[in-house]
């Protein structure tokens, strides 16, 4: 007997008809960059703008660790634009044998286009893909190309990706290099605003990774040429400077970051280290230049290298005996500034934005060099060796008394005994991707939170007071702290090592404190716990802060929430001329009744939340030890240059 074919529910037979070869659409490069951006940039907020002038640097890093390039300038334009300079070969500009258009409009206007496949012109280079300057290209409103080559300068301008015309030559040049300037398009990104301080940042990287290549940046935004302000990086130490950066205001354990560098199989290694007395680890990894945010199989090789050699070294000098147990990753990690950097001819990097490496032979090779070059400096250093190994057995001691405290919130943790720990609110919803879970500071706040909440998909949690500094703590003392604890345990993921997304309760952490000197102090230890013990919750796009209003204004009947002081100055100059206006100014969350903190903060419908993400783990990393970090002086001239763009309400 026949079997009866049966449509999907809500899909009538009579519909397949319907779908026919018209229903298939086809877009082209430039179509489906500018349809789907953030399967490219990773997407069109602030990250996705700076991700364009990354990518227009990256082709001229690529000049430079090629060896044809020794400056850079990255120019933030008065007239929104960037223009990227570098006195590298420049592009060519003869035809293309396959495009039958020239070089460089098929380098701007194709995708996957590019010198980097061949392996003859750049042996190594950041952009895998050769989609870097075709992407920039199809989502700017406006593109234009200068080279300089062969005596001669090209120009060629694009308009949304679509060349206005042919390379045209327009006069001569004694030097060589490429001008890109383009004008990110504002139907994509709304109105482009770079931040310099955050592009600044990422190019000083570049020019630590590649000694001896001078990196400029330079904003003219101002408009007076006399307050430009501009940035110029070159350094002859490379990674081993990158290091000592890192570590400025930190107590080290060995005067010289340990460097290493060979070459394996082509790939080239380069690692440099070094320890300090701090409780947190700062490893960050790099393959051609690019910043590999989520590591990789280098990172992977490095780690491997690291706790292999400082075991066998421990156990041949007889710093662990036989029947001690080997220190683990975690304990070689502790107080650890490292920078790994590999350059090699196939980078496989996980998406267009390069967040991964995925070489597998990288791993081995990595491993080799640095276990290597490790085991040399060990030898022929007892001193800082035995130094090195002191840190790692106290990381063990201390793992070990947090290892014991972990275990025991495992064991009573909600999910195992069914009680709720602390004077957590759960919701009634068990489906994590729609709950969320509000940090509070303290029962008056909790109170209000508890009774204006929705209690299907909001949990509430109140804090006591301010969490522990883990910044200045070791493992064992933060989870010993009762509050810590109570939080780790209602989220359920674990932390450090431990830590997995997909065993969270909420998929939306929201920290909501005080609009005070002290709600912001409580907010910055949360995000200084979070950055460094859950950093995974940041990378997944769970942890938010929420806005809760500074001022209520009453006039002529009607309420105004006010969330911000320009905000409170633009409504009062509207209101001007009503006869009586009532001020209300919300110190704490305690002050405002449920219905309000649910109207003003909690409503979904209504409410606003800032997402949290770390743009730049590095600078993230530098920023947090030095304002939650033991060492005074760099704090206090932290403050004492940004006390004038503080908002205190005392």
């Amino acid at each position: 007997m026949p079997r009866r074919r049966t449509a999907l529910p809500g899909t009538p037979d009579n519909q397949n008809n319907n779908y026919t070869a018209q229903d298939i659409q086809v877009l082209g490069g430039r179509e489906a960059v500018r349809r789907r951006p953030g399967m490219y940039i990773g997407g069109t907020d602030q990250r996705g703008l700076h991700h364009l002038v990354y990518e227009i640097t990256y082709n001229s890093i690529d000049e430079a660790m090629a060896g044809c390039c020794d400056k850079i300038l990255v120019v933030l334009r008065q007239d929104g634009g960037v223009t990227v300079v570098d006195n590298g070969r420049g592009i060519p500009v003869d035809i293309h044998p396959s495009t039958k258009v020239s070089a460089l409009e098929t380098v701007m206007t194709v995708l996957h286009a590019g010198a980097k496949f061949g392996g003859r012109t750049y042996q190594v280079s950041g952009g895998l893909h050769g989609v870097g300057a075709s992407v920039v290209n199809a989502l700017s409103a406006r593109v234009c190309c200068n080279v300089r080559r062969d005596g001669k300068e090209y120009q060629q301008e694009y308009r949304q990706g679509i060349a206005q015309g042919p390379v045209k030559e327009i006069g001569q040049s004694s030097d060589t290099g490429t001008t890109i300037t383009f004008y990110a398009d504002e139907q994509i990104f709304g109105q482009a605003t770079y931040d310099f301080d955050t592009i600044s940042e990422r190019i000083r990287e570049m020019a630590y990774l590649n000694k001896g290549l001078e990196i400029t940046i330079r904003d003219e935004r101002s408009g007076d040429e006399n307050s430009y302000r501009e940035q110029t990086f070159y350094f002859e130490g490379g990674i081993t400077s990158f290091v000592r950066h890192l570590n400025r205001g930190r107590t080290v354990r060995h005067a010289q970051p340990i460097y290493i560098a060979r070459e394996v199989n082509s790939t080239v290694v380069e690692a440099s280290l070094q320890y300090n007395d701090g409780f947190t680890e700062s490893v960050f990894s790099f393959a051609n230049c690019v910043n590999t945010v989520d590591g990789g199989t280098h990172l992977t090789g490095f780690r491997s290298a690291l706790t292999r050699v400082l075991n066998d070294y421990a156990h041949k000098n007889k710093l662990i005996k036989d029947d001690e147990p080997n220190l683990t990753g975690e304990d070689v990690r502790e107080g650890l500034t490292a920078i790994i950097s590999v350059k090699l001819h196939e980078p496989q990097f996980e998406g267009q934005t390069k967040g991964k490496l995925g070489n597998i032979e990288v791993k081995s090779q990595v491993e080799s060099a640095v276990g290597e070059g490790l085991s040399i400096y060990l030898e022929e250093h007892p001193d800082d060796a035995k130094r090195v190994i002191d840190k790692c057995l106290t990381a063990a001691k201390a793992r070990e008394a947090a290892r014991k405290a972990r275990d025991l919130i495992i064991r009573k943790s909600s999910l195992d005994t069914g009680t709720l720990p602390g004077k957590l609110a759960d919701c009634s919803e068990k489906d994590p991707a729609h709950c969320e879970l509000y940090l509070v500071e303290g029962d008056s706040a909790g109170g209000s939170a508890k009774q204006g909440r929705n209690r299907r998909f909001q949990a509430i949690l109140p804090l006591r007071g301010k969490i522990l500094n883990v910044e200045k703590a070791p493992p064992d003392k933060m989870l010993a702290n009762e509050e810590i604890r109570i939080l780790i345990t209602a989220l359920g993921a674990g932390i450090d090592d431990d830590f997995d997304a997909s065993r969270l309760r909420y998929h939306r952490v929201i920290l909501m404190t005080d609009a005070d000197v002290d709600g912001s102090h409580i907010r910055t230890l949360l995000l200084t716990f979070f950055f460094r013990h859950m950093p995974g919750l940041l990378s997944s796009g769970y942890l938010y802060i929420a806005q809760p209003p500074l001022y209520r204004l009453k006039a002529a009947g009607n309420l105004h929430w006010v969330y911000s002081e320009q905000q409170k100055e633009d409504l009062m100059k509207e209101l001007k001329g009503t006869r009586k206006i009532e001020v209300q100014r919300y110190k704490g969350l305690g002050e405002m009744t449920p219905e309000q903190l649910w109207e003003t903060t909690m409503n979904p419908d209504s409410r606003t939340l800032l997402s949290v993400s770390v743009a730049d783990a590095v600078e993230a990393d530098r920023i947090f030890h030095m304002l939650m970090g033991s060492e005074v002086p760099p704090r206090k001239s932290f403050i004492q240059a940004h006390a004038k763009n503080a908002n205190l309400d005392i």
